[in-house]
């Protein structure tokens, strides 16, 4: 029954890296270990840091904090820039490790995955995840180095397994069941459990759920009919008992880029450039993943905090390069000056089907047949390896981001 707690032996493995850009940072550099090092975006006094080795995370150091407040709680940090070629590499090693496991592996983030053993070999099965989650912390220490250390954790859903993967950093591993569920969740705070942040734990509170014991009493009819007023509540209820609700594969909305201006007195056909190179990032990301678009929007923050939009969506789908730049390019003929931010998202997603532009005559074509020609040499030697020559200038400024919360171009 739904009701009660999933009582199946746990077989859905969740993996994260400790602090992981910083520690593939030690890793490659040896004279960094022991050291607290933060990873930024940009190497400026008022960047946030994007994360903190475990020696900056005692110093008081955490993510999102301004790099000039972190030299006031440990005034021997080092920042690094951050290095995405080393991020992806590590990740494809661990994803590479997972898949030996089963073919049912999902990742999350760059530094996050989940393995599902139910369809695995009834070899692995018989072994124990734990026993595999040992090995796998083995494996990831001999073949990406010796510095590396994941969190590990084993449940009956992806929840409850995340949940476990948190529970002792860093090199933890943890198993919750049936057994151990309400006595692990009621030790932890509303906010701790993933997916309940400050409005949620509001809502939660309007109707006297102050604890994780208080979620766990609720009916469900209460989560679902008072609380959440929606399925979500049926799905909070299940994913507390170790029931899987999580299991879907996310599909794309839109794909887009903004970048914080290095400077404030830019010119107009300066920021154009920027404009530009984000318009190619987009286009890219947009046809690695076999789509086109119809709409471009196109944003921009200025000085006093002042916040410029403007879009357009087209009758015919759209993804090369030029056409994403040309219609940014006009809608941004309006915006304001005195900018701090820019960004462009595409919009209105749907497949690609450039086979069939043809049919529209040949220059559609030979453009077609170019911009796949391009995107290959870019696949295989980096994605700004054939770039437009107006955007020469921009590759020093609007470098290439640590891909948060998506796996989907790596």
């Amino acid at each position: 029954m739904v009701g009660e707690y999933n009582r199946e032996i746990p077989l859905v493995m969740h993996i994260d890296l400790n602090s992981c850009f910083a520690t593939v940072e030690q890793q490659s550099r040896p004279r960094l270990r022991g050291k607290p090092v933060v990873i930024v975006n940009r190497a400026t006094e008022h960047t946030a840091i994007v994360t903190a080795s475990y020696e900056a995370k005692a110093a008081g150091i955490t993510a999102l904090m301004k790099l000039r407040d972190t030299r006031k709680l440990a005034p021997d940090v080092i920042a690094i820039e951050s290095d995405p070629a080393k991020y992806k590499y590590v990740y494809r090693k661990l994803l590479a490790i997972m898949q030996d496991y089963s073919a049912h592996v999902t990742m999350k983030s760059i530094d996050e995955g989940v393995i599902d053993f139910h369809q695995s070999p009834q070899a692995f099965q018989q072994r124990g995840l734990e026993s595999i989650g040992q090995e796998i912390k083995q494996r990831l220490r001999e073949e990406v180095g010796c510095w590396m250390r994941c969190n590990i954790g084993i449940s009956t859903n992806r929840f409850l397994a995340k949940t476990a993967a948190s529970l002792h950093k860093p090199d933890g591993m943890d198993i919750i069941t049936h057994e151990n569920v309400r006595m692990v969740l009621s030790s932890l705070k509303l906010t701790e459990l993933t997916g309940i942040a400050h409005r949620n734990q509001a809502r939660l509170r309007s109707i006297g759920i102050f604890t994780t014991q208080d979620f766990l009493n609720a009916s469900e009819e209460t989560l679902r009919g008072v609380v959440f007023k929606s399925i979500d509540g049926t799905k909070w209820y299940k994913r507390l008992r170790g029931w899987e609700v999580d299991d879907v594969e996310s599909v794309v909305g839109r794909v887009g880029r903004q970048y914080v201006l290095e400077r404030f007195d830019l010119t107009y056909e300066e920021v154009l450039e920027r404009l530009h190179h984000l318009c190619e990032s987009i286009g890219w990301r947009m046809r690695h993943q076999g789509k086109a678009a119809r709409g471009v929007y196109v944003y921009a923050k200025t000085r006093d905090r002042g916040y410029w939009h403007s879009c357009r969506v087209l009758p015919m789908p759209f993804s090369s390069n030029q056409a994403i730049y040309t219609l940014a390019r006009q809608l941004f003929e309006l915006a304001p000056m005195d900018l701090k931010e820019i960004g462009v998202h595409c919009y209105e997603l749907c497949d690609d089907n450039s086979d069939q532009l043809s049919i529209f005559g040949d220059e559609l074509a030979r453009d077609a047949s170019l911009r796949e020609a391009t995107d290959a040499i870019n696949e295989r030697y980096g994605e700004r390896t054939i770039i437009s020559a107006h955007t020469l200038r921009t590759g020093i400024y609007v470098s290439q981001k640590i891909p948060f919360g998506s796996t989907r171009y790596l």
